[in-house]
């Protein structure tokens, strides 16, 4: 598992980037399973993995278990593993937690990856057998990975800072709101109060006229049920009716859309951005070593 691989004579890939970024790139295989592994790199890591596990399929194949299919879709966005016919995902691998890829020398169909368990965050191994594609399911991962750390400097890792400030402004707008919304419930309960006093200090028998109830404001205070129906205020204008609200999509303080890593405003902004870029940032830090090449955060041309 140890060919020799240069990215600066290896300029062209196999794939165009829009298959692999608008798209992706399906291959078939079979499954021999995961196994956790103690490092995220390392030729010898993948070889003990891939032992067990064929030791484990021989077994298994002994009992009349025959190895299952899926299907592999691999893009700038992670390699999917899915059952062929029904299209389950069973494991969705971002490519910032694949930290090593390789295809077997010794077996050829054998190729092999160590990805970072986002609920874990142990390191599995996960190994597959195909017949023709082990070494292009290899680069074609490669070259996934490539694309994908370009995009995420292009677009999220070059303004990382940014938009740290971004996420905790639209933290504190939240808790404003949060903290706005307390206190018009505490001026609604002493507005209660208020009129609960005047009701058992007028004198008995008395008939006075109803008419809505008003803040300290001289406002009528909202209903949602009422919001067709304008009431007369003290003064005897009328309130404007209540808008509607706007099923447009949800923007920013800035007037931006969501972001997303790969293609700003292309999705809900997500409520823990700094967490999730900074996961981003140290997976394509660490890089993903393609049969002894490292692609990384490090200068383009450079090897780690």
């Amino acid at each position: 598992m140890n060919r020799a691989f240069s990215r600066k004579k290896d300029k062209t890939w196999m794939h165009t980037p829009e298959a692999l970024s608008k798209h992706y790139i399906p291959y078939n295989a079979k499954f021999l399973g995961s196994t956790e592994v103690e490092q995220p790199k390392g030729t010898e890591v993948v070889r003990d993995a891939v032992r067990k596990l064929k030791f484990a399929r021989h077994i298994k194949k002994s009992e009349g278990q025959k190895i299952p299919k899926v299907e592999l879709q691999i893009s700038i966005y992670g390699v999917k593993i899915l059952e062929p016919k029904s299209k389950e995902v069973q494991h969705n691998c971002q490519l910032h937690r694949i930290s090593f890829c390789a295809d077997d020398k010794t077996d050829k169909r054998i190729f092999t990856f160590i990805c970072k368990d986002s609920e874990s965050n142990k390191h599995l191994c996960y190994v597959f057998d195909s017949e023709k594609c082990a070494e292009e399911i290899t680069l074609t991962i490669g070259q996934a990975f490539d694309l994908a750390y370009r995009k995420f400097l292009e677009s999220g890792g070059k303004d990382v800072e940014t938009r740290k400030q971004i996420a905790g402004m639209q933290k504190r707008i939240q808790d404003l709101e949060t903290e706005n919304m307390e206190l018009k419930n505490k001026v609604q309960d002493l507005e209660n109060q208020l009129r609960i006093t005047q009701v058992s200090s007028s004198p008995a028998g008395s008939v006075t006229a109803k008419s809505p109830s008003t803040d300290i404001f001289d406002m009528v205070p909202f209903s949602p049920i009422s919001q067709q129906s304008p009431t007369p205020t003290r003064n005897g204008t009328q309130l404007p009716p209540v808008p509607s609200r706007s099923t447009e999509i949800k923007r920013d303080l800035f007037g931006a859309e969501p972001f997303d890593p790969f293609n700003c405003g292309a999705g809900d902004f997500p409520p823990d951005i700094q967490s999730k870029l900074d996961e981003m940032q140290e997976g394509f830090k660490m890089g993903l070593t393609l049969e002894g090449t490292v692609f990384c955060l490090d200068p383009l041309d450079s090897r780690c």
